[in-house]
């Protein structure tokens, strides 16, 4: 069955599905995604130091972004510089479009922190003081401090041909400081850099008796280098000194056909993230053209990868702020997710699963069944065998520790862990070899493809005989982010189910081919094909007169043929919700071609992170939750899952949900034919819905 691949126009001819003014950059659309971040800190409806914790988080999506993103299109620009995306751009013309839109985006960064939140923070009592504010306790007391805490450890590096422009570490706060005079030897240095000290906190609260009444004031480090830049470089003159930070390439690349051991080969490699390319500069605002143009120079980077900024050039180092204000007043209220008693510690989760598919929706559900099925499974003498992938957890894992304890009594647990899951690449080196002198089998995924599938096998013996139980999600083993991000969770002792996450586990270790799936749709293998050919039947349903609608939720949409198969099942009259958090090339709203698609993306308390792919097929719906999003890596490059709901109850639960999200007009941004979202706002008159807070007090 296929779909028309073509949609009419107002003038009746072909519209080409293949045209790049169809198609949004990724690149951009992901500035877009960090724009609506940071609106979140502009919204004067949230805590305050939530607010705060949002313009961090901007900003460290916007350090990965050029780390990994502009780093990897600087590397296309030189190499070949040839159009390979949808949207028919080169990467050097994709690299001009990042540096305006960026340097736009980092404008409204600090306008926000200078304007809006560091004001609104000190009419809570929680101030910035800068140097012109320190009475003579605080000079003193901070005098002190540099001479105790800082004098000690800095290493200020005069300039001249013995002493070359220092290796500056990726993201690290430095100094250029502009010199007069002559130096000990008699020779006159014109620059010198300051490299602040990697081990000291970026923000400096003063004790309470230099503050009088108040107790939460606080001086920034970068100020008491200013103040005391001068005391570092005896007998000459400090007329200027400037902060800076440069980013650099932060991808790993690992040649997995040429090296024997892949763990040893990611681990030589993590060293070398420190000192990559560099790829973008920041300096403070008032830095002179020459010394920018300077260490531009030393950099190899152009005007375009220059930002001047009016603040810290490490804007995340403000999250510190939340855990050291005692402030729960300006927090979101504290919330704890839902534990079901039959779930529970004094439940039989084995008989609850038996009796039937359970379904989690975290953080609204607790994370706590998901470790205690784990750890039950580790400590149940009727167990065999436990199998587990694992992408992200932390390097403190509950998980990890009742894999170990299994492994300790002698179970058989095999554990694929992912190497290469990026800025996470060394805490999995660490639980990889702690599992492995437990005595786990480990695993390292498949070369050439990352292993992004979540999904745990538990072998039991019965009366009856051997039982598998499974968990499939849509997030990682991680409890930390569990409480952050929303993921589904699926329980099951399905035959059919629990049979194909055998097969997965026995192709990733054996590397055997898998001769049929009967739930699963897996990738690289099923999935792509399965997704094209379901948009392709609503298409049909649609063309025949019948009711036809699709609604997907996502982190990303990217893949073309998939985003070119939507379009004509638009076309063909398909009703189609999309609900993408983050990077959406499709470009909705578009007459004759996506006329009958609506794109929105949540932005709020928790980050979304489910997968739900449902279908209307016909009266007979299918919905699929999935660890994949609609990306070519996700397609083609991973090992994933894409799994049924289909006891009728948790279908009801998953649908309702979904509604839910597209009934938002709280957290909802409705992406618009230009690439540029708006806000959705209750009309006059209607009452305000939140998906998260809904779910949070147990709606839907």
């Amino acid at each position: 069955m296929t779909a028309a691949i073509h949609t009419e126009t107002e003038d009746t001819s072909p519209r080409d599905l293949h045209a790049p003014e169809l198609y949004i950059n990724r690149e951009l659309s992901l500035l877009e995604f960090n724009d609506r971040v940071l609106e979140q800190a502009r919204d004067s409806r949230l805590p305050l130091l939530e607010r705060l914790k949002f313009l961090c988080i901007s900003s460290t999506n916007l350090d990965e972004f050029f780390e990994v993103r502009v780093a990897g299109m600087k590397q296309k620009a030189d190499l070949v510089n040839a159009t390979t995306e949808a949207d028919n751009r080169t990467p050097s013309e994709v690299l001009k479009a990042i540096s305006q839109r960026a340097h736009t985006l980092v404008d409204k960064q600090y306008q926000t922190l200078n304007d809006e939140i560091i004001p609104a923070l000190e009419g809570e009592g929680i101030r910035f003081l800068r140097r012109a504010e320190w009475d003579a306790k605080q000079q003193a007391w901070l005098a002190n401090y540099f001479e105790e805490e800082l004098l000690p450890v800095i290493s200020p590096l005069g300039l001249d041909p013995a002493h070359p422009f220092p290796r500056i570490l990726n993201k690290s706060l430095n100094f250029i400081v502009d010199l007069n005079g002559k130096d000990a030897f008699g020779r006159n240095i014109e620059h010198a850099v300051v490299q602040a000290p990697r081990a000291l906190p970026r923000i400096i609260q003063l004790p309470a008796q230099e503050t009088g009444d108040n107790t939460h004031d606080f001086v920034f480090l970068s100020s008491i280098i200013h103040a005391h830049v001068g005391d570092l470089f005896p007998s000459m003159s400090a007329e200027g000194c400037y902060q800076f930070r440069v980013t650099r390439n932060s991808d790993l690349f690992v040649d997995e056909e040429e090296v024997e051991d892949l763990l040893r080969a990611v681990e030589g490699e993590l060293p070398s993230r420190r000192y990559g390319d560099c790829v973008r500069l920041e300096v403070a605002h008032n830095c002179p053209k020459n010394l920018c143009d300077y260490l531009l120079s030393r950099f190899v980077l152009g005007r375009d990868d220059l930002y001047q900024v009016n603040g810290p050039v490490n804007v995340n180092r403000l999250l510190s702020l939340l855990d050291t204000v005692d402030r729960p007043d300006l927090k979101y209220p504290a919330y704890s997710p839902r534990l079901p008693s039959e779930l529970g510690p004094a439940g039989d989760l084995f008989a609850e699963i038996r009796g039937g598919d359970v379904l989690l929706h975290h953080p609204y559900d607790s994370f706590l069944p998901v470790v205690d099925f784990v750890r039950r499974a580790a400590a149940d003498p009727k167990v065999l065998a436990i199998k587990q992938t694992l992408y992200r957890t932390g390097p403190q894992s509950a998980v990890v520790d009742a894999l170990v304890e299994a492994a300790k009594a002698d179970k058989e647990v095999t554990v694929v862990v992912e190497l290469r899951a990026r800025f996470d690449e060394a805490d999995n080196i660490e639980l990889a070899n702690r599992l492995q002198a437990a005595g786990a089998h480990m695993v390292y995924g498949v070369v050439g493809y990352k292993t992004h599938a979540k999904m745990t096998l538990v072998v039991r013996r019965e009366p009856d005989g051997l039982h598998n139980y499974v968990h499939l999600g849509t997030g990682n083993y991680h409890p930390k982010t569990a409480r952050l991000y929303t993921d589904y969770g699926l329980f099951s002792c399905d035959e059919d189910l629990a049979n194909d996450v055998h097969e997965m586990f026995l192709q990733l270790t054996s590397l055997g081919k898998v001769s049929g799936m009967a739930r699963i749709l897996d990738a690289p293998f099923r999935l792509h094909d399965a997704i094209m050919f379901k948009i392709a039947r609503e298409a049909e349903h649609a063309e025949a007169g019948r009711p036809a609608w699709i609604v997907a939720k996502m982190n990303s949409l990217v893949e073309p043929q998939v985003i070119r198969a939507l379009y004509a099942a638009s076309s063909a009259g398909v009703q189609i919700d999309l609900i993408v958090r983050g990077i959406c090339s499709l470009r909705p709203g578009v007459p004759g071609v996506s006329d009958n698609i609506r794109v929105r993306s949540i932005v709020g308390r928790f980050l979304e992170h489910t997968r739900v792919f449902h279908f209307g097929n016909n009266g007979a719906p299918e919905l699929y939750l999935a660890s994949a999003d609609w990306m070519e890596r996700n397609f083609f490059r991973r090992v994933e899952t894409c799994f049924p709901v289909t006891r009728p109850a948790l279908y009801d639960r998953v649908q309702r949900e979904l509604a839910l999200n597209l009934a938002d007009n709280s957290s909802a941004w409705l992406l618009c034919p230009d690439g540029s979202y708006e806000r959705v706002v209750p009309a006059v008159g209607e009452q305000p819905i939140s998906v998260q807070k809904s779910l949070m007090e147990g709606q839907g």
